[in-house]
């Protein structure tokens, strides 16, 4: 089979997992959770987001977070922002490693709903992002395009609506020079399927033939880590991936609640090592890093490999 020889995968758990959760959890098992998956061979860890306090409450105290990690030398510690206030909290805490990054969806609908502008606006308006970056001395280096299988208010994303957002992202690049290294498909709200994967995977490298794709899963309908391997037979080598399963998107349309979280951490790592895929993470202690998940949590996780262990013991 043609797969990568190394993988790397950027961990959210600690953002999309207790953004979602109820208020309440304590700085210090943030924090430790954090230091636990920083001490797997994890190489970026996004900690928290900058939003409105109001809104997602959970993430009121992102800069004491921040703050109150032991960080860890060779390990990037990131967060999301929506807005440019949220960036400028950001830039202002010392502790967040920065990075330039771009965010365009292939959903109009979705873009209405995050948003209250279509798509194609929004695209427009990532130019000014550019500049906001450049001020701050950032590359920009990422584009995610979001909700690139489907949306739950739209229907499915056809591949020539994803080529014309492909294509309105390659025309900011040329208009404001700069060079993206990595372009994310998200497949936001679970519509992926493997051949979809396939197929879109392969025009995301036609219009970008010098950039390294990454894919954003949800494991919403059961099939996130089937995803995940159909894009590494594609030589997809670029993954975010959340410890334990945490997370989700509450805003996705779910009839019975948001989408399920990003595809399991330890779960990819383990199929990875059982093809051979180097990932760079210690699998025994992302293990017990998804297990201290759940305690702080409080409840039994969606991980399969945190419950049945792995095999290393019958070898």
């Amino acid at each position: 089979m043609n797969l990568p020889k190394r993988i790397e995968i950027h961990e959210e758990g600690p953002r999309e997992g207790f953004q979602i959760e109820k208020p309440g959890f304590s700085l210090q098992d943030r924090a430790s959770l954090v230091e636990a998956l920083a001490a797997t061979g994890l190489a970026q860890i996004q900690v928290a987001s900058f939003v409105n306090p109001v809104k997602v409450p959970q993430m009121a105290d992102a800069a004491q977070l921040f703050q109150a990690i032991h960080k860890r030398p060779g390990v990037r510690y990131t967060a999301l922002w929506l807005n440019e206030k949220g960036f400028r909290r950001a830039a202002s805490v010392a502790e967040v490693d920065l990075e330039g990054v771009l965010y365009f969806y292939a959903s109009d609908a979705f873009c209405q709903r995050n948003n209250n502008s279509s798509a194609q606006e929004h695209a427009r308006a990532q130019a000014q992002w550019v500049q906001l970056y450049r001020d701050f001395g950032l590359t920009v280096h990422k584009a995610y395009l979001m909700t690139a299988f489907g949306c739950n208010f739209e229907g499915e994303i056809s591949l020539e609506q994803l080529r014309k957002a492909l294509t309105d992202i390659a025309a900011l690049q040329d208009e404001t020079g700069i060079a993206l290294k990595e372009v994310y498909l998200a497949d936001t709200v679970g519509w992926a399927n493997p051949n979809a994967i396939r197929e879109r995977v392969d025009l995301t490298r036609h219009i970008f033939p010098q950039a390294r794709i990454g894919l954003h899963l949800h494991d919403t309908r059961g099939i996130g880590m089937a995803n995940a391997y159909a894009a590494l037979q594609e030589q997809v080598d670029l993954f975010d991936a959340s410890v334990a399963g945490l997370g989700g998107c509450p805003f996705s349309g779910h009839a019975h609640g948001g989408a399920a979280g990003n595809i399991c951490t330890e779960d990819l790592v383990f199929l990875c090592h059982e093809l051979g895929i180097e990932t760079g993470v210690a699998l025994d202690p992302l293990i017990e890093a998804a297990r201290l998940a759940e305690r702080i949590i409080g409840r039994r996780l969606d991980g399969k490999i945190m419950h049945s262990g792995s095999l290393e013991k019958f070898r």
